[in-house]
């Protein structure tokens, strides 16, 4: 298994700032120490190139987050202030989801330490998301031809507006999302198949209503699954408002990750959202997807 990670580009938030860039050190160096993965399954993110990022986003927008001309207000609705370190992660962000969507359709499966960056649309940023990673990938697998179709998973607590608004027309993928009803964004774009929970849902409740989505994604018959397993449905994270637990969510993991073993589709992860306080909650969810993925693929 190859997994992919970028988090030498440091994010350099003022102190204070709410988003914590620090998970993305903490979960490389919790999975070497805890075994999960080997040094020798770990690969720096390339930086996307432009043919891949314009297939997503709009030539103007890139360009203002490459050089730092975008307006300070849109910055804002991202929720980073500007850095050549935010734009250079966003691109390497882009170029390791798409390096392991690649290496997943030759090994079954694959991760980025990173990703789900699914609140970005064609010309603006929101939710902590600059670019689009599975927007960026699936559309460069599918102008490549790669692959035929494409299905997101998409368990993220927060509804991916931008992947629906980007990937929603195309009837070469399929968007399941399964998110909280009145959870960011409050704007919510219609995905092929949106399934929205009340605030307080718990393990049970969460694995009885995706057990019944799921089948839904591989109907479609895809050539690739992109799962955004993102954590903060943790009953311990600040933005989530459900009540999963962690071996909730590595059921939910199990139950994704072995319907797509069962189907013999490759399967990409990104790691998603986690706003647990303290962090070590979000990073220990985040190690168990990878738990996951040496019981299911060995």
């Amino acid at each position: 298994m190859q997994v992919f990670h970028s988090d030498a580009f440091d994010l350099e938030l003022p102190p204070g700032h709410r988003f914590p860039g620090r998970k993305y050190g903490m979960l490389r160096q919790k999975l070497l120490a805890d075994g999960l993965v080997a040094a020798g399954e770990l690969s720096s993110s390339p930086l996307v190139a432009d043919e891949d990022l314009l297939r997503a986003h709009d030539a103007a927008y890139v360009r203002s987050i490459d050089d730092g001309t975008i307006d300070p207000a849109a910055m804002r609705r991202i929720g980073f202030p500007w850095s050549p370190q935010i734009a250079k992660r966003a691109r390497a962000t882009c170029g390791g989801a798409l390096s392991a969507a690649h290496a997943a359709l030759r090994d079954g499966v694959s991760g980025q330490l990173a990703g789900g960056t699914h609140h970005a649309h064609y010309d603006f940023g929101a939710g902590y998301c600059v670019f689009n990673d599975f927007a960026v990938a699936a559309l460069s697998l599918l102008a490549s031809r790669a692959v035929r179709r494409v299905a997101i998973i998409d368990l993220d607590v927060h509804q991916g507006d931008g992947n629906a608004a980007i990937l929603g027309p195309r009837p070469d993928v399929f968007i399941l999302s399964v998110h909280g009803e009145k959870n960011f964004p409050f704007r919510k774009f219609p995905s092929d198949l949106d399934v929205p929970l009340p605030d307080g849902v718990g393990d049970d409740a969460y694995l009885d209503t995706l057990q019944r989505a799921l089948p839904a994604a591989f109907r479609f018959s895809p050539d690739i699954v992109l799962y955004q397993a993102g954590v903060d449905p943790l009953k311990e994270d600040r933005l989530g408002r459900m009540a999963l637990s962690l071996g909730g969510l590595k059921a939910r993991d199990d139950l994704v990750l072995r319907s797509c073993r069962r189907a013999g589709v490759p399967v990409s992860m990104a790691i998603g959202g986690g706003y647990a306080d303290p962090i070590e909650a979000s990073v220990a969810a985040y190690a168990g997807a990878y738990d996951v993925v040496r019981d299911i693929f060995g």
